[in-house]
C-alpha cells in the first residue's frame, strides 16, 4: 500500500504529530508498505522514506500568517484564493500515486485554512486519494479560539464531516467531543492513541534490540531477571521449576532470562548447563526461559554493561535463589531499578538488602515460590500498568494492531 502523510511539518521540528508522522511511517515502511511525508517543512529521516516540501502548508510560512491575518479580521480575500490555489495545485501532484492520505489537524484545526480548503476542494471532487483525517485537535471546540472562527466559509470546514473521510482521534475522550462536534455516531469515529518507542526510553543497545526481539518481550506479561552464570551454587534449576509453576497457577505469559554462559571455571558446569537444558525441556519451557549464551553474541557470550542495565529496567522481578553467595549484587542493583526482589533466604542477602525483599526458603516448594510472586507481584498496579504499556503502546504494536486494519479497510473500499 502506498500511503501519504499531510502535515504543517515534519520530523525534526519537535511536537506530538511530528513524532507520530516519525513512528507511523517507519513501522508501516518496516511492515512493507512505501509512505511518503507531504509538509511545509521537515528534513528526510530515512532513505527509504521521501520527504515532499510544500512551503505553503507550514503554519508559519509568510503567506499562510498573512491569510490568517485576513482571516482572524473576518476578511476572505483574493489572497486566499491564491494560496488555496497554490496549495491545491502542489497537493494534486504529489499525491496521485498514493492509496491513501492521512491528513493529521488540517481538517479541524485553523491554522492553515487556504490548506484546508484545497484539500477539501481535491477530496470532494475526487482529485485525490481516499482521504483520513486524523484529528489531534479542535479549533471549534477550544474556547480560546473562538474569536478566530466565524459561521461561514471557510471556517465551517472544520467543525462538519467530509463525505467519505475515515475520522480518527487518539482517545475515546477526543471521540466523545468530536461526535458531538460532527454530529456523528462515536461507532464510526476511530481511536487510535499515540504510542512510545522502548528502545528510546530505555536507551537499548543493539544487544538489548537483539534480546527483546528473538524472544518477543515486549509481548510478555511478566519477565522475571537471573542474572547469574550458569553455575550449581545459583539453583538456576529452582528458577525453572518456579516459571513452570508461575504460568501454571497464573495462566500468563511469564519469562526467565538468564543472563550469564556456563561458569569457566570448573568443568562440571557443562555437565549442569545440559541438565537445565533437559529440565527446560522436560517442563516445556523452551521458547519461556531463556538462557542468554544461547544467542551466541560477540565477546564470548559476555553480556555488556549497557545491555545489563537494559535489561533489569526491561524485567518486573529479580528472581534469585541461590544456594551460597558472599553477598548479592544483582539485589542492590535490582534496588536501584525499583525492581521487586525475590531470592532465597540466606544470610548474605539479609545483609545486602536489609530484609527488603521477598524471601523464600530453599525448603519452599516451588509452588509455594510461585504463589508468593502471583499474590505480591502480579496483581501489583504498577506492575500491571507497566504491563499494559509494555504490550499495548509501542508504536509497531498499534500500527499492526490498529492503523493497519483500518488502512486496509480504506484501500479495498
Amino acid at each position: 500500500m502506498k500511503i501519504g502523510f499531510v502535515h504543517y511539518s515534519g520530523p525534526p521540528t519537535i511536537g506530538g504529530v511530528e513524532q507520530t508522522l516519525y513512528y507511523h511511517s517507519l513501522a508501516l515502511t518496516k511492515l512493507g508498505h512505501f509512505t511518503r511525508l507531504i509538509v511545509g517543512q521537515g528534513q528526510r529521516f530515512d532513505q527509504r522514506i521521501p520527504v515532499n516540501g510544500i512551503p505553503e502548508l507550514y503554519s508559519k510560512h509568510p503567506n499562510v500568517l498573512a491569510v490568517k491575518e485576513e482571516l482572524d479580521r473576518g476578511q476572505c480575500s483574493t489572497r486566499f484564493d491564491a494560496l488555496r490555489a497554490t496549495i491545491e495545485a502542489e497537493l494534486q501532484k504529489v499525491v496521485e500515486d498514493l492509496d491513501v492520505l492521512i491528513v493529521h489537524n488540517a481538517m479541524t484545526l485553523h491554522k492553515n485554512l487556504p490548506l484546508t480548503s484545497a484539500l477539501w476542494n481535491l477530496h470532494t471532487s475526487k482529485r485525490i486519494p481516499p482521504i483520513i483525517g486524523w484529528h489531534h485537535d479542535f479549533a471549534w471546540d477550544r474556547e480560546e479560539y473562538q474569536e478566530e472562527l466565524k459561521d461561514e466559509f471557510p471556517w465551517d470546514l472544520l467543525r462538519k464531516p467530509w463525505p467519505g473521510a475515515i475520522n480518527v482521534v487518539v482517545s475515546a475522550a477526543q471521540r466523545t467531543r468530536l461526535a458531538q462536534l460532527y454530529s456523528l455516531d462515536q461507532a464510526a469515529i476511530h481511536v487510535i492513541s499515540p504510542g512510545i518507542d522502548p528502545s528510546v526510553i530505555g536507551n537499548w543497545t543493539d544487544m538489548t534490540r537483539r534480546i527483546v526481539t528473538e524472544y518477543k518481550l515486549l509481548q510478555a506479561d511478566a519477565v522475571l531477571l537471573l542474572p547469574a552464570r550458569i553455575t550449581r551454587r545459583k539453583n538456576i534449576e529452582l528458577a525453572l521449576q518456579v516459571l513452570a509453576e508461575l504460568r501454571s497457577l497464573s495462566s500468563q505469559d511469564v519469562r526467565l532470562i538468564v543472563t550469564g554462559p556456563p561458569g569457566p571455571h570448573n568443568p562440571a558446569n557443562a555437565a549442569y548447563l545440559e541438565s537445565l537444558l533437559s529440565q527446560r525441556r522436560a517442563l516445556e519451557l523452551d521458547t519461556y526461559a531463556h538462557f542468554l549464551y544461547e544467542l551466541h553474541t560477540q565477546n564470548q557470550h559476555q553480556v555488556d554493561q549497557a545491555t545489563m542495565a537494559n535489561l533489569y529496567a526491561l524485567s518486573d522481578a529479580l528472581l534469585f535463589p541461590s544456594l551460597q553467595e558472599g553477598f548479592g549484587i544483582p539485589l542492590l542493583q535490582a534496588g536501584f531499578t525499583r525492581l521487586p526482589i525475590y531470592c532465597s533466604d540466606i544470610e548474605p542477602f539479609h545483609e545486602s538488602v536489609e530484609g527488603r525483599a521477598h524471601y523464600f526458603s530453599l525448603q519452599d516448594s516451588p509452588k509455594s515460590v510461585a504463589k508468593t510472586i502471583t499474590d505480591t507481584l502480579l496483581t501489583n498496579a504498577t506492575f500491571l500498568l507497566r504491563r499494559e504499556v509494555r504490550r499495548k503502546y509501542p508504536w509497531e504494536t498499534i500500527v499492526s494492531s490498529k492503523m493497519i486494519p483500518m488502512l486496509e479497510s480504506v484501500h479495498d473500499g
